[in-house]
């Protein structure tokens, strides 16, 4: 007889799907915050530092649903170099009648 993975106890007791342990809080201090309302969203950027280093977080709030992004300090370079690209790509590009950029 073999055993299945669905059968291997689990490290987190007979708890239903979904209910882990609560992460401990990280020590995070928040260095620069600024926010971008941009059409019917809003762009909060924080540049925050824990233990494991500095980090950019973008929180995009629409409507009350926020989806977060979270970038190491050491790409923002790299992230800043893309981001430039695809600006002045927009520029270039005329945009197109059935679609006026809007996501």
């Amino acid at each position: 007889m073999s055993m299945i993975s669905n059968d291997r106890p689990s490290p987190y007791g007979n708890r239903p799907y979904g209910s882990f342990p609560p992460k401990p809080p990280v020590n995070e201090e928040t260095l620069k915050t600024e926010k971008i309302q941009i059409e019917r969203k809003t762009f909060v950027f924080t540049l925050k530092e824990n233990p494991r280093g500095r980090f950019l977080r973008i929180t995009e709030d629409v409507g009350g649903r926020r989806d977060t992004i979270i970038i190491p300090a050491p790409g923002l370079v790299d992230f800043k170099k893309l981001i430039d690209e695809m600006v002045k790509a927009s520029d270039e590009t005329p945009p197109k009648d059935d679609n006026h950029g809007n996501q």
